[in-house]
């Protein structure tokens, strides 16, 4: 599965750590950012991984700010895009498993490193379960991005 991963600078020390850790567990990932603390501005990062998932540069994605909350808020602006804010292990499956939610975004300000670790092995491990109910809502979800992110 390929994943990309980025941040602001307020998710720059947790987003060089957990990198290292999805390479150790095997997966193909991209670090899109940004490469130190110098402040920067979340939409942009937000933007770019929203812009790659949709061109099928990859399968998903973690964004990690302050709270978590910026990133999602402006990922969500693009259609196709389902970012969700998890700071515990039954979000970080269930938004998956039931939302098909393609971007986990974090707080490095919000929880704790080892919390975040786990977090994002629930999401990546998870599925889209296709069931008959899940489904019927992506679709009504869809229809939504449809009618009003023209």
């Amino acid at each position: 599965m390929k994943i990309l991963i980025a941040s602001d600078h307020a998710g720059f020390n947790y987003k060089t750590i957990l990198l290292q850790d999805i390479i150790e567990a095997g997966y193909d990932v991209t670090d899109l950012g940004t490469y130190n603390q110098i402040a920067t501005d979340y939409p942009d990062h937000a933007a770019q991984v929203a812009r790659k998932i949709l061109a099928g540069e990859a399968h998903r994605a973690i964004i990690i700010c302050g709270s978590g909350i910026g990133v999602s808020v402006a990922a969500n602006k693009f259609k196709g895009i389902r970012a969700g804010v998890c700071h515990d292990n039954y979000s970080a499956h269930q938004c998956v498993e039931h939302d098909d939610v393609n971007v986990l975004c974090l707080g490095e300000r919000v929880i704790g490193i080892e919390p975040a670790r786990e977090i994002v092995f629930s999401f990546l491990h998870a599925r889209f379960s296709h069931e008959e109910r899940h489904q019927r809502r992506l679709d009504k979800i869809n229809t939504l991005e449809d009618l009003n992110m023209k």
